[in-house]
């Protein structure tokens, strides 16, 4: 097959799987409804209890899934494409662990409600990725210094997170565990508007950066010899990314292994090592779809956080992507 029809036949392929698991998730469910109930209650038809479980439960966790997954995805793609580095991504980097240090303060010291948590993680992931930025800068954003800073910044949070929980009531400690998880559970419209309000602006901004950030994988040199700003279109391209993943993760808490694997998988897809962001983000909507859709239905009777089977994916394509790592770099 041609390698230009790759990308077309991943995109396609693509969107149908997403459609198929939107299928699955309006249908799965403890309540069964028929293809014909779903349709009717789509269009404010039929019984309304089909309406609330359709428009009002799971409507808004497949928007959100889809949403988060995009948002995480195309964040993942940036950083990996900037930082030249297949781990590269902002949960490894150490964001999230600014974001669970934001939403600890908020519950164990603060006492605040859900609406707080939200803002807690949203002010603790973006003032851990200012301290990440302003500690990595020398002459410019240094990569290796980013990577070696984040990895450094994240496990002084982890000792703080851990004094935190310590101090904590057990409530508070629970609230913020189950936080931490990562989950959809619960999803409604009220938490799912704000989050399209930021991830949407944001979205539209990392793909209008999409030709810049293209050159700059060329190396600096060439990008500023074809007229990009290099600086300023690395900070920028790296602060949208950065607050792609603070709106991405504010409801739902850090779901892990999306950012990290969803640019490597839809390059596989496609044959291209720089493959567009936007397919990036369509292979990310369509990986949480598919583990919230198993998290929800793999124990009978019970829906586990989704962020407990993503993080076990991700650790083990982690492990793997070091293992291949360390294999080509040996003599």
């Amino acid at each position: 097959m041609s390698a230009r029809r790759l990308p077309h036949l991943a995109a396609c392929s693509l969107l149908a799987l997403g459609l198929l698991l939107i299928a699955a998730g309006l249908w799965l469910g403890t309540l069964r409804l028929s293809a014909q109930q779903i349709w009717d209650a789509l269009w404010l038809q039929g019984v309304p209890m089909h309406q609330t479980v359709i428009l009002q439960w799971r409507l808004p966790r497949l928007l959100m899934a889809i949403l988060v997954g995009m948002a995480l995805a195309v964040a993942g793609g940036i950083f990996q494409s900037l930082l030249r580095n297949p781990m590269g991504s902002p949960d490894v980097i150490g964001f999230n662990t600014g974001a669970w240090s934001g939403v600890l303060v908020t519950v164990v010291v603060l006492h605040g409600g859900e609406m707080a948590m939200a803002f807690g993680s949203l002010l603790g992931g973006t003032l851990t990725a200012a301290l990440i930025f302003a500690l990595s800068w020398q002459n410019g954003l240094s990569r290796l210094r980013l990577i070696l800073i984040g990895i450094a910044v994240s496990a002084i949070l982890s000792a703080l997170n851990v004094w935190l929980m310590m101090s904590a009531t057990l409530d508070s400690a629970m609230t913020a565990v189950l936080w931490s998880l990562g989950s959809l559970n619960g999803m409604t419209w009220q938490k799912c508007l704000p989050v399209m309000a930021g991830v949407l602006p944001c979205l539209l901004l990392c793909l209008a950066g999409q030709p810049p950030l293209r050159q700059l994988e060329l190396g600096d040199d060439t990008a500023a010899a074809t007229g990009v700003r290099v600086q300023p279109v690395r900070v920028l391209l790296m602060l949208a990314a950065t607050a792609l993943t603070a709106i991405a993760t504010t409801m739902t808490g850090p779901i892990p292994f999306i950012a990290l694997a969803a640019p490597a998988i839809t390059a596989r897809l496609t044959g291209q090592p720089s493959p567009a962001l936007w397919l990036i983000g369509l292979t990310g909507a369509v990986l949480l779809l598919a583990a919230d859709l198993l998290a929800q239905h793999a124990l009978p009777g019970t829906q586990l956080p989704v962020g407990i089977l993503s993080v076990s994916l991700g650790g083990g394509y982690l492990l793997l992507l070091l293992l291949r790592q360390t294999r080509t770099s040996m003599p």
